[in-house]
């Protein structure tokens, strides 16, 4: 099973700053992903300038199984994650992550969610956006811990979080990290001239991770992680 996880920065063209799902699309299709987990995407309904972007890279990609992740109302309709499946599945809901109150920081907040599937071969899979801050970075890790599975689980998105940053830990504890099959080191953001990994897919320890990367493709803000698990 090939996995992405991919921030589109709703399917911003990283270069030519207009909305392109074709060079999204190409970006999933070149390496043949099974199942993609998708941050920053806009979905329809009231206020929606898009519509589904989900939907139309599900359309793009032969990928017919999705489900959009509402995380907020956007000034440009719903926001939140994407997930796109070449399985069917079997249940899917949006878990909202709890605001962090009072705020500890000064920085930018937003409303972020965990976005859970369940699909027909028994796989649960898990997509999620933290927010920039710690304290809303320790309450998506409490959030994920609680409905990771021990096993067939995977679990990917962007964590706005550098890897040697301990919040990470108790996530590493349940799950392994693809990116320990990297042969050097992988920098995810900005996609032009990578200098941090903020990308990230965990598996449970009862699936091998074959190979992993982070190719050197620029569509949107961020690379996209890639992997090959063994079910």
């Amino acid at each position: 099973m090939k996995l992405m996880s991919f921030n589109t920065q709703h399917c911003l063209n990283f270069l030519e700053q207009n909305v392109d799902y074709d060079i999204m699309a190409k970006t999933i299709n070149d390496v043949k992903a099974d199942i993609v987990g998708l941050n920053e995407m806009f979905d329809e309904g009231e206020g929606a300038l898009f519509g589904s972007q989900t939907k139309k890279l599900s359309e793009l990609t032969g990928l017919e199984h999705f489900y959009f992740a509402k995380a907020i109302i956007d000034t440009h309709g719903p926001y939140g994650n994407g997930f796109l499946s070449r399985y069917p599945i079997k249940k899917a809901e949006t878990i909202t992550i709890p605001d962090p109150n009072p705020r500890e920081y000064d920085g930018f907040y937003e409303t972020r969610c965990l976005l859970k599937a369940e699909l027909e071969n028994g796989i649960t899979v898990l997509v999620t956006h933290f927010g920039l801050n710690p304290d809303e970075q320790k309450n998506a890790v409490k959030a994920v811990l609680e409905h990771i599975k021990s096993k067939k689980c995977i679990l990917m998105g962007d964590f706005n979080i550098q890897p040697n940053n301990e919040i990470l830990d108790p996530i590493r504890e349940k799950m392994k990290d693809a990116a320990m099959g990297f042969c050097e080191s992988k920098m995810s953001w900005p996609s032009d001239k990578p200098r941090i990994k903020i990308d990230y897919i965990f598996v449970s320890h009862d699936l091998e991770v074959i190979t992993s990367d982070i190719p050197a493709i620029v569509a949107s803000d961020h690379r996209p992680h890639i992997a090959e698990i063994n079910i």
